[in-house]
């Protein structure tokens, strides 16, 4: 029995899998383990409030996340093909953990904002409730376009959290943005090697599907969340934070499984990224 076309074979996604799930409960941390009596609210500045309640508002979306990929990558359909049903439930393992570390951002952001008397608790959950119900959709029709999207937005999430923890002097803020780039970059990891996986199975032919992910990538709620894109690019100029140093990954990773010297798409991948990073 042979995997789709458009997807790897099971054991082999059960490998990627099993290895980032291991990574996962071993790296866990809970809300209970924070040193919440460190909380120096006085050391935030208006940049800082503005930061945490943006991002509050885009790791608290993963219901609308999760439901997307369930959706995209069914596994409570008695009609699919077993091999597909089998790379689908694989990826279920890694959507569970994962939505688990993302739930835990939020819940740590929330909760960060009422105990520094940024908002209260019902003030947070009227707000994110608003966007929160608000369907996520990815354009994307082949499963490693959907893949190599989220590789770009972890990568791009977690260089955000590294260079808004520079910026910051509270220290218990401080300490949590360490803890969510550390989660960050374990996702990033993740999609890395499966992009990788499919980029070593088809070559430079992956090329084109990567380059059209680049070309319309939207960080998550850019086309829903009404003052998104005035918040998004204040935020990143207090911060000096690029997303789209994120397309780099995408570049590095294909020049590492494309064991082509000179492959002209290849080239193109990494002019074609520089050139979309001169116009962002």
């Amino acid at each position: 029995m042979t995997a789709p076309a458009d997807l790897l074979p099971s054991l082999e996604m059960h490998e990627l899998v099993d290895q980032a799930v291991t990574r996962a409960g071993e790296r866990s941390w809970i809300l209970a383990e924070l040193d919440w009596a460190s909380l120096r609210p006085e050391r935030l500045t208006e940049v800082d409030r503005s930061a945490v309640r943006f991002i509050t508002f885009v790791e608290d979306h993963i219901p609308g996340y999760l439901s997307h990929f369930l959706e995209a990558f069914p596994v409570a359909d008695a009609e699919q093909e077993l091999e597909r049903f089998g790379f689908n439930r694989e990826y279920f393992r890694f959507l569970v953990a994962w939505a688990g570390d993302e739930e835990r951002h939020a819940s740590a952001l929330a909760r960060y904002q009422v105990e520094t008397g940024m908002a209260t608790r019902e003030q947070i959950l009227a707000d994110l409730a608003v966007e929160g119900r608000k369907k996520f959709v990815l354009p994307y029709e082949h499963p490693v376009q959907s893949f190599t999207y989220t590789l770009v937005q972890e990568k791009a999430t977690q260089l955000f959290y590294q260079r808004f923890r520079e910026t910051v002097s509270e220290p218990f803020l401080k300490e949590l943005l360490g803890r969510l780039a550390r989660d960050e970059a374990r996702h990033f990891a993740f999609y890395s090697n499966l992009v990788g996986a499919y980029v070593a199975r088809d070559g430079a032919a992956a090329v084109p599907g990567l380059k059209d992910v680049i070309a319309t990538f939207r960080m998550p709620l850019a086309d829903t969340m009404k003052g998104y894109w005035r918040w998004s690019l204040k935020v990143a100029d207090d911060t000096a934070y690029d997303h789209t140093e994120a397309y780099d990954a995408v570049v590095r990773l294909v020049r590492g499984f494309v064991d082509t010297p000179g492959d002209p798409d290849v080239a193109d991948l990494g002019e074609f990224v520089q050139a979309i990073r001169r116009i962002r």
